[in-house]
């Protein structure tokens, strides 16, 4: 079983396609907001480098961005 974390905020449109996509491949996944979690938001950013949303953590690979392709190769989709 593949450990999912998507980072994401409200308001971000490819932050609902990602979450979408996992919960119509019946991908189970923690929901993180990151604009009311600051620790978290650092924790992202710590470990990606990145600021941008969504990021889709996959076991302990890092995906930035919806990028389907990679999600599913992932995933093994």
């Amino acid at each position: 079983m593949k450990k999912v974390k998507v980072f994401s905020t409200p308001t971000c449109p490819y932050c609902h396609m990602a979450k979408d996509y996992l919960k119509e491949k019946r991908i189970e996944f923690e929901d993180i907001d990151v604009s009311q979690d600051r620790s978290q938001a650092m924790q992202m950013v710590q470990k990606s480098g990145e600021m941008g949303v969504p990021q889709l953590w996959i076991n302990d690979e890092v995906v930035i961005g919806f990028n389907k392709p990679v999600i599913d190769q992932l995933l093994g989709l």
